[in-house]
C-alpha cells in the first residue's frame, strides 16, 4: 500500500500527465539567479487537479544559505499545506569546487533557517544514497527525508533511517513513493505542521535541560550509573507514537537532550528512571508554558 508521484523541472512540459499520480514536487529555484520558468503553472495545474504540492531548491553551496534560502521562499505565495524540500546534491559545475565539509554544513543552515521562517510547514531534505551514506553526518534532515535510490523497488530504498517519499525510477521523469495509503493522509500529515509540530522556543528548550541537570545533581549519590540509552530509547518511543500528543512536541527537544547526553555522562551516578521521568515533565510542561524552576549548575562542557 502507498501512493505515487512525480518530481518535475523545466525538462517537463507546463501540464504533465497526473494519472495515477496524488502527489508532486516542482524545481523552483537554483542558486541565486535561476527561477523554473514552467514553475507556476506546473503548480497550478497540480493544485487545480486537488494533488498534493511540494517545492524544492537546487543549491550552490559555495553560496549562504540563508541568502538562498530567501530567494527560494520570496518567489513562492506559499499556501498552508504546501511541502518544502532542498535538494541536497552537488554533481555540478557549481558545487565540484565545494569541500563535503561546506556542503554539511550548508545542508544544515539552510534546513534549520527554512524550518524557523516556515514554522507551519513541512521542511525537509532530497537526497541520494551517496549523499546519505557517504557526505551527510549528523542524519539530520529536518521534517522528513526523501530519499533517492533510481533502481530499486518503490519503498525499499535500502536504508534504516525513517524515510516519507522514495525516488525509485528516472526515466522517463522522476518517479517517487509515499507510504501513507492515500492523498487525504498525506495531506494531513502535510497540514499537521501548523498545529502539531510547532518547534519548542529555546526557554522550553532550557527548561527540559535544567530539568535533567536538577535530577541529575539530585541523584547522583546513588551510585547508579546513567543509562542514557534507556533515555533515548524512551525518546523515540514517544515520538514515533503518532497519537501521543507530546510526541509532536519530542522531535525539537530531542536535539537538546541529545546535547545533554555527553555531560550526563561525566556525572558519577543517576537514577535513569529519575532521569526520563523529569524529562517527560518538563515537555510537559514546556507545551503548556509553565516554567521550570530549578537550582544547580551544569557541569562544563568540552
Amino acid at each position: 500500500m502507498g501512493i505515487y508521484g512525480q518530481d518535475w523541472a523545466s525538462y517537463q512540459s507546463d501540464e504533465p500527465g497526473l494519472t495515477g499520480l496524488d502527489f508532486v514536487f516542482t524545481k523552483i529555484t537554483e542558486g541565486l539567479g535561476y527561477t523554473n520558468p514552467k514553475w507556476v503553472r506546473q503548480r497550478d495545474h497540480v493544485k487545480r487537479h486537488g494533488l498534493v504540492w511540494g517545492a524544492y531548491h537546487y543549491p550552490h553551496m559555495g553560496n549562504d544559505p540563508e541568502s538562498e534560502a530567501d530567494f527560494f521562499l520570496d518567489q513562492v505565495a506559499w499556501q498552508p499545506g504546501d511541502i518544502v524540500v532542498l535538494d541536497w546534491e552537488g554533481y555540478d559545475k557549481a558545487n565540484a569546487g565545494v569541500s563535503k565539509a561546506r556542503q554539511r554544513t550548508y545542508k544544515e543552515a539552510w534546513l534549520r533557517y527554512v524550518k524557523d521562517r516556515m514554522p507551519a510547514h513541512r521542511v525537509g531534505m532530497y537526497c541520494n544514497i551517496d549523499y546519505w551514506k557517504n557526505v551527510d553526518t549528523t542524519g539530520y534532515c529536518g521534517d522528513f527525508l526523501w530519499i533517492a535510490t533510481a533502481g530499486r523497488a518503490a519503498g525499499d530504498p535500502g536504508i534504516r533511517a525513517s524515510w516519507m517519499f522514495h525516488q525509485y525510477a528516472d526515466d522517463p521523469v522522476d518517479q517517487d513513493y509515499c507510504p501513507l495509503p492515500s492523498r487525504e493522509e498525506l495531506r494531513t500529515w502535510a497540514l499537521g505542521s501548523q498545529e502539531d509540530d510547532m518547534p519548542l522556543s529555546q526557554a522550553d528548550l532550557d527548561a527540559v535541560a535544567a530539568a535533567v541537570w536538577r535530577h541529575t545533581e539530585t541523584n547522583a549519590a546513588t551510585g547508579q550509573p546513567v543509562d542514557m540509552g534507556a533515555v533515548m530509547a524512551w525518546m523515540d518511543k514517544v515520538h514515533n507514537n503518532q497519537t501521543d500528543a507530546l510526541g509532536q512536541q519530542l522531535a525539537a527537544a530531542q536535539a537538546a537532550v541529545t546535547a545533554l547526553a555527553a555531560q550526563l555522562g561525566r556525572q558519577p551516578g543517576v537514577d535513569t528512571e529519575t532521569v526520563v521521568a523529569a524529562v517527560r515533565q518538563a515537555i510537559a510542561d514546556a507545551v503548556i508554558n509553565v516554567d521550570v524552576h530549578v537550582s544547580g549548575t551544569p557541569a562544563p562542557t568540552g
